[in-house]
């Protein structure tokens, strides 16, 4: 896959995201002002608000992830806000190390690399980012692992098979996003533990 695809399929990933955001927010909104005029209060209305509020996470999630970059900058408070309300509910525990603003392409390798770790922790764990110098490091642990070696090795080749599946094109995405970057993903398991460097 070419630079001017990567580029392709980003902007088709924002323009989606951005689009889909709206109607749920006005969902939100309607849901909000239901509760505040004594609407039906139930079991119902509090799936609905649960899914609204996972669903908007998640584009939100994904708008970074899978969208355009560029080089503006994301503040921690920001990067934050997306990994606990994306995690809300989750088995994981996700600690984002960095202070400062950060560039959005980074924080959109980071979000990829998270989808990858993430991958190997079906039982839940804990899973750390930092970065030093420039040098991004996705730690996690957990007490049982679920490794898909196949998908790993992508990350390596940059060689994604015919077979990929949806939920697993992070793995395709990252190496090469990673390259246009003049960086290298390298990645390290344990039984324990999974480390993603970029």
């Amino acid at each position: 896959m070419g630079q001017s695809n990567i580029n392709l399929g980003a902007l088709i990933g924002s323009r989606i995201c951005h689009d889909l955001i709206s109607p749920i927010g006005a969902i939100n909104n309607g849901l909000e002002l239901l509760d505040m005029s004594g609407g039906a209060p139930g079991p119902e209305m509090d799936l609905i608000q649960e899914s609204v509020g996972n669903a908007s996470a998640r584009i939100r999630y994904f708008r970074v992830a899978f969208g355009a970059a560029g080089e503006q900058m994301m503040g921690r408070a920001e990067i934050i806000s997306i990994l606990k309300d994306v995690m809300q509910g989750a088995r994981l525990d996700v600690a984002w190390g960095p202070m400062d603003a950060q560039p959005r392409s980074s924080v959109r390798m980071a979000f990829l690399a998270l989808l990858c770790v993430e991958t190997a922790m079906p039982y839940g764990g804990r899973i750390e980012i930092s970065q030093s110098d420039g040098h991004w490091l996705l730690h996690g642990q957990a007490d049982k692992l679920n490794i898909d070696q196949s998908l790993w090795d992508i990350l390596a080749t940059k060689e994604a098979p015919s077979d990929l599946r949806p939920a697993q094109v992070q793995f395709a995405l990252l190496p090469l996003i990673a390259g246009d970057a003049r960086r290298r993903v390298i990645t390290e398991i344990t039984e324990s533990e999974v480390k993603l460097r970029f």
